[in-house]
């Protein structure tokens, strides 16, 4: 914080080295006491409501915020004590980001879950909820009794006290009691989303949180305070509370809607946009689908008034799709959006979010390289109409005071450039482990580097003796930018050949018009000869009364041809047959399950 002025300066927190390092005192709850106190007037969230027939917008001031906190805090604390976990699980909206931010300045660790009617997902709600064992549950009166009756089905959880946030009232505050935080405590636990493995949930700190929204606000050159988001992601994925961290370090605001008025109707994020882009800059991220969703279904009339000169977004997909790029560019390049406005990026949970992307003047570039070689840990440039060519997109360079280094998994030694390896991460933006899990805390969080290149190491600067975290994400450096090639438990092994599953996902959607591109998971099961390979697709619009054993026969050819491996099943599901993660990624892991246990 800086004296006199009482508001957070970005730039007080970087020496000249351009070291990140948090002041003592900035927690997320001092932040935005910091931006009560001197922006009290000033919008600080904004909230676009489409579930009714008529649009509503709510907005809070950092003054009304500020009430707001005071008073649920009070109520929190009446039903715990300091430490204990307090689950969010209320519909996107104001409501989430005040009890979100209430359940810290009480004291307890926030964990920021969903409300149970949220389809799809109930195994990964009672996993959390098992994990975190939360004293109390914060939704709101609309859903409360969507909760409750989740409770009541769950008797094991014991009897955690529901607070409908939307309830309490602002004079409730006055009983509130000061608690003292230190950047070291835990704001909350983030749930990882499911992907390869259960959900666990990462211990985030406060200083992890500052140290990671300066990191994005400096990637992305956005130091102007007339800076906004906008931001339909969900509220208890880590980017969706990363759009809501980024006013309390730089005082704008940030604009909200929920993921179901997006996907209903895309032209809404883009109205959302070109909004803030017609005052100041605006920020927003995504992954692949959302940009190739609103290229479909979004375009604006020739004659709307549509303005995205002023746009960043950040595309967070592993892996980044440059189809996705290309077709949204070309959709509204002539609304003024920038060559550069998007930004390939790559994140992790366990870092709070942010790890790399490109330079703020970059434009999102792609390089092609030998299938085969990649596949056997070789990154060889070819050209892009090679038969053998595989497309990587460059995410850039690894934030400030954040080291990445592509490490032998097997021998803890770094890779040289243009070796894949997996990568290590170091900074103070690094959760401090996994909840309840010392052991793999152990293991995953306080990996130890055994040697690093004599020259031109990545680990240059970092403590290389101290703790790294091991992400289980395979890539290499070359020319001085990241690519990430994928997960290591999604590696498909064949005749000992190893291929990525994102590859020869692609090479399905190519052979027939009748796959979903971007809707499709590959992965092995047991056999008596071996692992087999199995491609679950789901059918493309249009085709559901189409003959699939055309469709078959060509993803096998193709997949043969391209990657030297038999497919031993097809199948083509409806759209949405697919399971996915509540950040909406396919999940090959809970798929594969499925398909096991013949539930597909």
């Amino acid at each position: 914080m800086t004296p006199g002025s009482g508001l957070f300066q970005i730039e007080d927190c970087i020496d000249e080295s351009g070291t990140v390092t948090l002041p003592p005192g900035a927690t997320l709850i001092a932040l935005i006491d910091g931006n009560v106190a001197h922006l009290p007037d000033t919008v600080a969230y904004r909230y676009l409501d489409y579930s009714g027939a008529d649009a509503r917008t709510s907005e809070l001031t950092w003054s009304e915020l500020g009430v707001r906190l005071a008073a649920i805090a009070a109520r929190v604390q009446a039903v715990t004590e300091r430490g204990d976990r307090v689950a969010i699980m209320a519909p996107q909206g104001l409501d989430y980001v005040a009890g979100f931010f209430a359940a810290i300045k009480a004291g307890a660790i926030a964990v920021p879950l969903f409300a149970p009617e949220l389809p799809g997902h109930a195994e990964r709600l009672d996993t959390a909820l098992h994990d975190a064992r939360p004293v109390a549950i914060l939704t709101t009166s609309a859903a409360r009794s969507a909760v409750t009756e989740f409770l009541s089905t769950h008797p094991d959880l014991g009897a955690p006290a529901v607070v409908a946030v939307d309830e309490v009232p602002d004079d409730e505050g006055a009983a509130f009691n000061y608690v003292h935080l230190e950047i070291d405590d835990v704001s909350h636990l983030q749930y990882t989303s499911g992907a390869t493995r259960p959900p666990v949930g990462v211990e985030i700190t406060h200083k992890a949180v500052g140290t990671n929204l300066i990191q994005m606000i400096l990637s992305i050159d956005m130091l102007d305070r007339n800076t906004h988001g906008v931001s339909w992601l969900p509220l208890y994925h880590d980017m969706g509370l990363s759009m809501i961290g980024f006013p309390t370090v730089y005082g704008g605001h940030s604009t909200l809607m929920s993921p179901t008025a997006f996907i209903r109707r895309p032209l809404r994020w883009i109205q959302a946009l070109s909004d803030g882009s017609k005052v100041g800059r605006v920020v927003t991220a995504a992954p692949n689908f959302a940009y190739e969703w609103a290229a479909q279904r979004g375009a604006p009339n020739p004659d709307d008034d549509i303005d995205l000169a002023n746009v960043v977004m950040i595309v967070g997909s592993e892996p980044v799709s440059m189809d996705a790029i290309n077709t949204f560019n070309s959709v509204f390049e002539s609304y003024g959006l920038p060559k550069t406005a998007i930004k390939p990026s790559y994140g992790i949970a366990e870092a709070t979010l942010f790890v790399s992307n490109i330079a703020p003047d970059a434009e999102a570039t792609v390089r092609y390289f030998d299938r085969a070689q990649l596949a056997s840990g070789v990154a060889v440039p070819v050209p892009e109409g090679a038969p053998c060519a595989v497309a990587q997109v460059s995410c850039g360079q690894p934030a400030s005071s954040l080291w990445a280094v592509l490490v032998d998994p097997a021998t803890g030694t770094e890779m040289p450039d243009g070796r894949t390896g997996e990568i290590w991460l170091q900074g103070n933006n690094i959760g401090r482990g996994y909840w309840g899990l010392p052991e793999e805390t152990d293991a995953v969080f306080h990996a130890r580097l055994r040697s690093v290149l004599p020259q031109n190491s990545h680990a240059d600067g970092a403590d290389i003796d101290g703790s790294w975290f091991r992400t289980g994400d395979l890539g290499f450096y070359l020319d001085g930018e990241l690519y990430v090639t994928g997960r290591m438990a999604d590696v498909i092994t064949i005749g000992g050949q190893s291929h990525y599953p994102q590859d020869i996902e692609i090479t399905a959607a190519d052979a027939s018009p009748l796959v979903r591109r971007g809707y499709v998971t590959a992965f092995t099961v047991p056999a008596d000869a071996g692992e087999q390979l199995v491609i679950i697709a789901e059918r493309a619009a249009g085709t559901a009364r189409s003959d699939p054993q055309p469709a078959f026969d060509a993803v096998r050819s193709l997949v043969s041809e391209r990657h030297g491996v038999t497919v031993d099943d097809v199948r083509l599901l409806p759209a949405g047959g697919i399971p996915r993660t509540t950040s909406g990624k396919l999940a090959r892991r809970a798929c594969r399950a499925a398909y096991l246990d013949g539930a597909l």
